[in-house]
């Protein structure tokens, strides 16, 4: 395995941030990547590397309205679910599920940047469909149960099926199904016991597609469960041969941060651990925050921590729950300049206009300029519609509203001239208690301490004068008190009026 001079290893996870069920695939020297994205637009992520490393976001499969049609009454955690991204016959194929409104369905495109095609819609039950192609060039899909069926790809047919497969060990939720021809074998790797802390990797093999699979003597081949592992979850995961010949696993995992249970507040992350064989069966290693063993170096540009919006397009991280409609947003009605028009007068329920990054950092800060002199709006830190903090400015104030579960609340403010203004919003992890902590321990804290919190998050201005309003502790948005299957994500947001927003910049703290 290449080891390039002065690149040890390499850091997990490898693409940071709600980034969860990802699936690759290799075409030459290039790896593809994407990851769910549930109620957001534009859906599905996709990401580029030449060393499975380097990540950088190229785009979004899902870019059309008539490609992902998200309900206004989506729940949250509802819409895209697992994709599968396979390149097969010089074409790229995904297969994927609409939650909630629709089922599973096939897009494809020549280029993973696009366009891609519109939805072909395939008449099978379950979720986290997969693709594979035998020789002869029969096309199968495996759904979470699991079962397999043969289609048309290209009409989405179902031909046969589906039937019962291998089901895993007897854990709950057997789901995330890839097929591999690997050699003589068909190995069906599944994720199996809840993507929650019991979650695991296992697989089985058989001669033809159809079965019947053996399983692995030492399943699972992954599992972090029952481990004080700073990373937790580890499953649902995609295998892929590098270049050089070496097998890497890529899969969702979580980083737990304060006192027991331990919140994870960004959401479900995309890690990589090495592969190796040992009888016919993969071996995996434990997934380290620093994995020591690492694929040739090539790394990839970094996109700038600032986006002062000068283009004619939003960068493909920008999301926005649910709908990004027409007249809601615009670049360069005034120049150089983002401007939002609101289309509902609360993030408290569906309907808003937000544009929004996933937060990637447990240690960081978001500063943006904003004019909500005909308006009003900010920033907010969501997790859901009843789970966010908002920094707002409008109707010459500039409060902090605190929305968690039943409960709103304005925590602080104060007035706040006309004219733009900067706001700046802030995550700090905090240090771990040990297991000695106690109730007493908790009350005896000084004022203001977030005692057991995975992190606080503060809000404050940078302009026209420095001042901070207020920290709140930052478990009420995490996965374990909102529940779901997302992380959290930063963004810009109007519910009144019009907002400009001239720049929007996101910097990881030296910590992070």
């Amino acid at each position: 395995m290449t080891q390039p001079t002065g690149h040890p290893g390499y850091d997990n996870p490898v693409i940071p941030g709600f980034h969860p069920d990802p699936s690759v695939c290799r075409v030459g020297s290039d790896y593809y990547l994407v990851t769910s994205s549930f109620e957001y637009f534009p859906g599905v992520p996709l990401f580029h590397s030449r060393d499975l490393v380097h990540w950088r976001q190229i785009g979004n499969v899902l870019d059309r309205p008539t490609q992902l049609p998200l309900p206004g009454d989506l729940p949250a955690s509802a819409g895209i679910y697992a994709p599968t991204l396979r390149h097969h016959d010089g074409r790229f194929w995904l297969i994927t599920t609409s939650a909630g409104g629709g089922g599973n369905f096939i897009v494809s495109a020549e280029r993973p940047e696009g366009p891609w095609s519109d939805p072909v819609w395939v008449d099978l039950p379950g979720i986290d469909p997969d693709l594979a192609w035998d020789e002869d060039a029969n096309c199968y899909c495996a759904t979470a149960g699991c079962q397999i069926a043969r289609i048309d790809h290209v009409t989405g047919k179902v031909l046969d099926g589906p039937s019962p497969i291998w089901s895993g060990t007897g854990l709950q939720a057997p789901e995330a199904p890839h097929l591999y021809r690997i050699d003589d074998w068909w190995y069906l790797l599944i994720a199996e016991g809840g993507t929650e802390r019991g979650h695991g990797v296992s697989i089985a093999r058989a001669r033809h597609p159809l079965g019947p699979y053996e399983p692995a003597p030492h399943n699972p081949i992954l599992t972090h469960r029952s481990t004080n592992l700073p990373i937790q979850s580890t499953g649902h995961a995609d295998l892929v041969q590098a270049e050089d010949g070496s097998w890497w696993m890529v899969l969702l995992g979580t980083r737990p941060r304060g006192y027991t249970p331990g919140f994870h507040v960004l959401g479900r992350e995309t890690f990589l651990a090495p592969v190796s064989w040992v009888d016919g069966w993969p071996t995996v290693a434990t997934v380290e925050p620093r994995q020591t063993a690492a694929p040739a170096w090539h790394p990839l540009p970094a996109p700038a921590p600032r986006d002062d919006f000068d283009a004619d397009a939003l960068a493909p991280e920008w999301v926005s729950p649910r709908a990004r409609p027409d007249g809601a947003w615009s670049l360069g009605e005034r120049p150089g300049w983002l401007t939002l028009h609101a289309t509902g007068d609360t993030l408290d329920r569906p309907g808003y206009t937000m544009i929004a990054r996933r937060q990637q950092h447990h240690d960081c800060h978001v500063s943006v300029l904003l004019d909500a002199d005909a308006g009003r709006g900010g920033l907010s830190v969501r997790l859901d519609e009843a789970h966010h903090y908002d920094l707002e400015v409008g109707d010459g104030l500039v409060r902090v509203v605190a929305r968690i579960g039943p409960l709103r609340q304005t925590v602080a403010e104060q007035a706040c001239e006309a004219g733009p203004v900067v706001l700046t919003i802030g995550m700090r992890t905090l240090d771990v208690l040990p297991p000695s902590v106690t109730s007493a321990d908790q009350a005896n804290a000084p004022t203001g301490t977030l005692v057991g919190a995975p992190d606080t998050i503060s809000f404050g201005l940078l302009a026209p004068e420095p001042a901070v309003l207020a920290e709140l502790d930052g478990r009420y948005l995490s996965t374990e008190v909102a529940v779901g299957f997302t992380g959290r994500v930063i963004g810009m947001y109007a519910t009144a009026g019009t907002v400009h927003f001239d720049w929007f910049e996101y910097r990881a703290a030296a910590t992070a």
